[in-house]
């Protein structure tokens, strides 16, 4: 019976390894489609207009044929930065605290709320910044409201959850001898915080940022709601401004040939900045590791 029992249990283990290679095989196919249909659809016009013209020029005015995404781009740029300088911040001192200041009880307490933070749909961060953000910045600030400044609040407040939690567990994850190391030598707490775990755990705090910025970057229904959509490059944080992923929802629905095509090439440019962005956590992972052993 012994021998038929183990059998059966190779036979069981080798299925389950079959089902896991056949789950991955799977994922990878699938993002081969997405990758191959994106390029397919938008790598033709970008070869058409000329990458450098297609992401430089000012000028999106696809019923002449001018297809250039620059105010976009830099409505991307604008707002996503704007968004991380004090997102970053925030994020970082706020996962500090819950890693090595609060109370085990608070920290549990903090860190539902912020999972609960994540888990909000980005249509109703949409809604509470076009009721409460926009109104509040047209009233005392100036402008109509729909503004850099409205978008890069509402992406702030989305990418706490990325940041803290990245950067939390980065935080834990320093082994728990360098602080007592520290402490042993005379440090004070927070000396031991900002010259042995923080640098310790830089590598996992640069990924919680690139992945934040990804995360910005990417956000499309917010931000639509927001930022006023204007194609302009924006004069100051109280001027509309346009993304890349607005301009494709808005004008998706009625596009069709090259229109639709530059639409898709948009969306080429924001894959490969993802790709781009991936790869620097990558890279940041496999240089604190480096450091790790050294």
């Amino acid at each position: 019976m012994q021998p038929i029992s183990k059998n059966l249990h190779r036979r069981g283990e080798s299925w389950i390894e079959k089902g896991l290679a056949f789950c991955a095989a799977l994922f990878v196919i699938v993002i081969a489609i997405i990758t191959i249909f994106i390029f397919a659809r938008g790598l033709p016009i970008l070869l058409k207009v000329g990458v450098a013209d297609f992401l430089f020029n000012t000028d999106w005015r696809p019923t002449s044929n001018s297809f250039g995404i620059g105010t976009m781009l830099v409505g991307s740029l604008v707002v996503t930065t704007a968004s991380l300088l004090w997102a970053v911040p925030l994020g970082i001192m706020t996962a500090i605290f819950m890693a090595e200041v609060a109370p085990p009880r608070a920290s549990r307490w903090l860190g539902a709320l912020v999972e609960l933070l994540a888990g909000i749909p980005s249509v109703v961060y949409g809604f509470v910044g076009l009721v409460l953000i926009v109104p509040f910045i047209r009233n005392y600030l100036g402008g109509n409201g729909l503004s850099v400044l409205a978008g890069a609040i509402i992406l702030g407040i989305m990418i706490l959850p990325t940041i803290i939690n990245i950067s939390r567990d980065a935080i834990r994850a320093v082994p728990k001898e360098y602080k007592e190391g520290s402490l042993a030598l005379g440090a004070t707490h927070y000396q031991s915080i900002r010259r042995v775990i923080l640098p310790a755990a830089r590598s996992g705090i640069i990924t919680a940022v690139v992945l934040g910025m990804g995360r910005a970057i990417g956000e499309t229904m917010a931000v639509v709601m927001v930022t006023g959509n204007s194609p302009i490059i924006p004069a100051g944080v109280l001027s509309p401004v346009r993304t890349m992923t607005s301009n494709i929802v808005l004008e998706m629905g009625y596009a069709a040939g090259d229109h639709q095509a530059a639409l898709f090439a948009t969306g080429v440019v924001l894959f490969v900045f993802i790709v781009i962005l991936n790869l620097v956590v990558n890279m940041s992972l496999k240089a604190g590791a480096a450091n790790g052993r050294r």
